[in-house]
């Protein structure tokens, strides 16, 4: 018996559902590089055997595979409705469970010394995408001992602003200013993408020194090396859809590179600028693209094979 043509649309819409659910790629991107963020600082000392009381406080918390999944913190259909999305308290794990140990409020999270200034932020990424990143630092008087809300976030005043900026050596580089404080502050990043309603997010927790002293009363945070990385791979769910894994430009960068990036962001030499920001050389369009090559082709066959029936003679 000839299928009817309900059965036909129906069949069709379905196989075009398979092959777009096939070709989406899982998005999970990056974090914040430098100043490290919370999710990078603790990857970095081990998942496994955290080294900070901060670090095994959030895997007592929420597990190991947060960590291993340390650049998957990010909403899919964010549209820049940040705050209507994620609840105060939720700032860090952008409301999701899976990383809720980064949302823990202490006073001892691992920290990168800064000072007022021109400070270069370094954003690792494992695919690149054109959007936008702005980072938002604490307001004075912030309380690190109490949950982070949107309310202690200067959101007027960014620190930082970039659009498409240039993905290499593993990281998006981008220039902003910090104004003059003392002791521990947050820097929260946004990275909405223009290519995708997807966003991504991350904490880092910074200190500025007391009043007139050096800084360094915190303890010092870290960026994972790109051997680390490489390393724990394997125990990510995270996935890439083929964006960056083979493109130079967006591997990681080598322990070296960031080593470097810590020493031009050291107070003594504020002041660098990032380079020029320009057009990324990836946006993601490619699977996009790809699903709808293969729902054009699904579409034309059953237009063919409802053709074919209107001609066939009746019996």
């Amino acid at each position: 018996m000839l299928a009817t043509r309900r059965q036909v649309a129906a069949a069709v819409v379905l196989g075009v559902g398979a092959v777009m659910f096939a070709a989406v790629p899982a998005s999970a991107h990056g974090t914040m590089g430098d100043p490290v963020s919370r999710v990078a600082q603790c990857y970095a000392e081990n998942p496994e055997s955290p080294k900070s009381d901060a670090c095994k406080a959030a895997v007592a918390a929420g597990g190991t595979q947060a960590l291993y999944d340390w650049n998957g913190i990010r909403i899919g259909d964010a549209n820049g409705q940040h705050q209507a999305l994620i609840p105060d308290g939720r700032l860090c794990s952008a409301d999701n469970d899976e990383f809720k140990g980064l949302d823990l409020a202490r006073a001892d999270w691992p920290a990168t010394n800064v000072s007022g200034g021109s400070y270069t932020f370094r954003y690792r990424v494992t695919a690149p995408h054109k959007g936008t990143f702005k980072v938002y630092l604490t307001k004075a008087g912030y309380d690190p001992a109490k949950p982070l809300a949107w309310a202690d976030l200067d959101l007027d005043h960014p620190v930082a602003t970039a659009t498409d900026p240039v993905a290499a050596g593993g990281f998006y580089t981008f220039s902003g200013t910090l104004p003059e404080r003392t002791g521990r502050q947050l820097l929260y990043a946004i990275w909405q993408r223009s290519d995708s309603p997807e966003a991504f997010y991350s904490c880092s927790d910074v200190d500025f020194g007391a009043a007139g002293t050096a800084t360094g009363a915190a303890p010092a945070a870290s960026a994972p090396t790109d051997e680390q990385i490489a390393d724990g791979a394997d125990k990510s769910t995270i996935e890439h859809g083929g964006h960056g894994d083979d493109d130079a430009s967006t591997s990681a960068a080598p322990a070296t590179e960031a080593t470097e990036a810590t020493e031009a962001n050291a107070p003594e030499s504020a002041g660098s600028q990032g380079p020029t920001l320009a057009e990324t050389g990836g946006d993601g369009s490619t699977p996009y693209l790809a699903i709808g090559g293969a729902a054009a082709l699904a579409l034309g066959s059953s237009a063919l094979f409802l053709s074919v029936r209107r001609r066939a003679p009746r019996r």
